[in-house]
């Protein structure tokens, strides 16, 4: 794990990147557009993502999109761009952050826990990238002291009900309790 001070808009963050055998996991910088653009405009990655699951549409979006991951930036929490170290190309992304309750407001209302999640770009799917990243990033979060994390999968992703239990989170079956839909949980603790 490296901390890196990053200048943003006159503020100073603290962004954490951290380093596996095979990946990256770094803070998303505007050069990535074109990478997110293309993974988030494929139904294979969006169909299970969002109570209305639908592709982006347009580079704008994808623009708006690391503006706003960028924007809710914090010392544990965190989204990262996650990449191929043997040749510096990004795979997917990896986020730790705080997860809605199901509620009738809106917007939903922290639950109170936190998530943690990844979407990947098929080309790159099957390597076991989600895990290696996934995993790293749980650890970071037990090492500051959450002492819970949760993930919620489609009844139907079954790719990533099997990362959730490849780095160690039980599953604890179906729930409502998280953005006011059906969806499998899995819960981790150190």
């Amino acid at each position: 794990m490296r901390q890196t001070e990053i200048r943003d808009r006159g503020l100073l963050f603290m962004v954490l990147s951290f380093e596996t055998d095979r990946l990256f996991l770094r803070r998303w910088e505007d050069e990535d557009a074109d990478f997110v653009f293309d993974m988030y405009s494929r139904w294979d990655v969006q169909r299970f993502i969002g109570r209305v699951p639908r592709v982006m549409e347009g580079r704008s979006e994808a623009v708006a999109l690391i503006e706003r991951l960028r924007s809710q930036e914090h010392p544990v929490h965190g989204f990262w761009a996650v990449g191929r170290k043997d040749t510096d190309g990004l795979v997917g992304t990896i986020l730790l952050k705080p997860i809605p309750a199901s509620g009738e407001t809106s917007p939903l209302q922290p639950s109170g826990d936190i998530e943690i999640g990844w979407h990947f770009h098929p080309d790159f799917w099957g390597n076991g990238y989600a895990s290696e990243a996934a995993a790293v990033v749980l650890d970071h979060a037990f090492s500051c002291g959450l002492n819970k994390v949760v993930a919620v999968t489609s009844p139907e992703n079954h790719a990533s009900q099997k990362v959730c239990t490849r780095i160690g989170l039980t599953h604890r079956g179906p729930t409502t309790k998280y953005y006011n839909e059906t969806c499998e949980l899995f819960v981790g603790t150190p």
